[in-house]
């Protein structure tokens, strides 16, 4: 067995690149493997779009059918913002699990196990925008912006939950079941998405509250996708939408892999 291990050529250590795909496609195996991970991005999508567009429709804009011109875009970045809390549930079910452990001792780029997480949750993020939209067209919905607009804006949300989520990556590290992950999440996730133009203009709402909403990122999220979707997006509202991407990977990044790498 030496002998014969002995005249075989070493592999080549894996890149970063090469090392951060294989751990994105272990991401999408988990899927196939347990299609139950895929209800959040499919049934939550639907359900969402369904309950609100024809709970709130006759109420705020006359009929569904006109709602669903302005809910869509909103709904579409809501649904998508929400799931990404499930990156942290996961890297801290890995710890939990021992696999973190396993990952860690492997002779590769280190922080490929988290980029490679976070792409596979890209994937995720496309195909919950995928379900909504397809739903959106079926009710009556029609982009203004085409189908450029639409896959403008679906660039847009997904490159933001990619930079949201070293937020949760920071506290999967963190915090010690997936339980906690998932309830501190949901604190900062409920309000963070639902005190935002998705549902009504915030001109209708009391000052104090307004002032919020008009701060709250994932409002200049919504205002862009929507001005996408509908042509009417104006470069300051994506530049600064990019803007708080660059923030957010600036800040979490380097605080998740310093974590990451002093866990023991």
């Amino acid at each position: 067995m030496h002998t014969a291990l002995a005249h075989r050529a070493r592999p080549p250590r894996p890149g970063p690149v090469t090392a951060s795909l294989v751990f994105g496609w272990r991401a999408l195996l988990k899927i196939k493997h347990v299609p139950e991970q895929l209800f959040d991005v499919t049934v939550f999508p639907v359900l969402f779009l369904l309950m609100f567009t024809f709970l709130f429709g006759g109420a705020l804009a006359g009929s569904p059918d006109v709602y669903i011109q302005t809910l869509l875009p909103g709904i579409l970045v809501m649904t998508v913002v929400m799931i990404t809390m499930y990156t942290a549930v996961v890297l801290n079910t890995d710890i939990q699990k021992g696999v973190f452990d396993r990952i860690r001792s492997l002779p590769v780029w280190r922080p490929a196990a988290l980029a490679g997480a976070l792409l596979g949750d890209a994937v995720r993020y496309t195909v919950a925008s995928t379900v909504v939209v397809v739903l959106g067209l079926a009710l009556g919905f029609r982009p203004q912006g085409g189908a450029a607009g639409v896959l403008a804006a679906v660039a847009v949300l997904v490159a933001f939950c990619y930079s949201l989520s070293w937020l949760w990556s920071m506290l999967g590290l963190v915090l010690r079941t997936p339980n906690s992950v998932m309830s501190v999440s949901m604190m900062v996730l409920f309000p963070g998405t639902f005190l935002t133009n998705v549902f009504v203009d915030p001109a209708t709402m009391p000052g104090w509250l307004r002032a919020f909403v008009e701060a709250n990122p994932v409002t200049h999220l919504v205002t862009a996708v929507r001005g996408l979707v509908h042509g009417t997006a104006a470069a300051s509202e994506v530049a600064l939408v990019f803007a708080e991407c660059a923030v957010l990977v600036g800040v979490f990044a380097p605080l998740t892999l310093y974590l990451y790498n002093r866990r023991n």
